[in-house]
């Protein structure tokens, strides 16, 4: 399968949900939108239809981009979860070497990403360096800003 995103069970629950309250709650309310806004008489210089037709627009891009990333989601199971190596769906404790400082974070898929600050994406520059790497590698991130270099402490499930 081409260009499959690897995702954790828990990721993959959470964009079906997304996409079924999109399909259902989030379409209706834009639909009842739609409806209040024709009752203000001409579309041509009616507002609230145009920001609700606006809505209704990203919402349906966005059904669209889910359907098609859940066509190459290969989900990884707990049982698949490899601790020999930095990846998806593990935990990794990590060195700073330039600062002595250690960190912990969750690397997830591009698609899991949230804004938590304790995770890290697969394709972020911090994620991609650790990935395939194993405890006790120094690895070499390229960020905007540099190379930070990282020393790989701990890694589990």
């Amino acid at each position: 399968m081409a260009n499959e995103i690897f995702m954790t069970a828990e990721g993959y629950q959470k964009l079906k949900d997304e996409l079924d309250y999109l399909k259902t709650e989030r379409r209706d309310e834009i639909s009842e939108k739609i409806r209040v806004a024709r009752g203000y008489g001409d579309l041509s210089e009616n507002s609230e239809y145009d920001e609700a037709k606006n809505d209704q627009a990203i919402v349906e891009a966005r059904i669209m981009q889910i359907e098609e990333q859940l066509k190459v989601v290969k989900i990884i199971s707990s049982d698949e979860i490899k601790t020999d190596v930095a990846s998806v769906g593990t935990m990794v404790k990590i060195l700073d070497m330039e600062f002595d400082e250690e960190m912990e974070y969750r690397i997830v898929s591009s698609l899991e990403a949230n804004n938590d600050m304790a995770s890290l994406t697969d394709n972020s520059p911090v994620g991609q360096a650790l990935i395939g790497h194993k405890v006790g590698d120094v690895v070499d991130a390229h960020v905007p800003s540099g190379t930070i270099q990282f020393k790989i402490l701990e890694i589990k499930r």
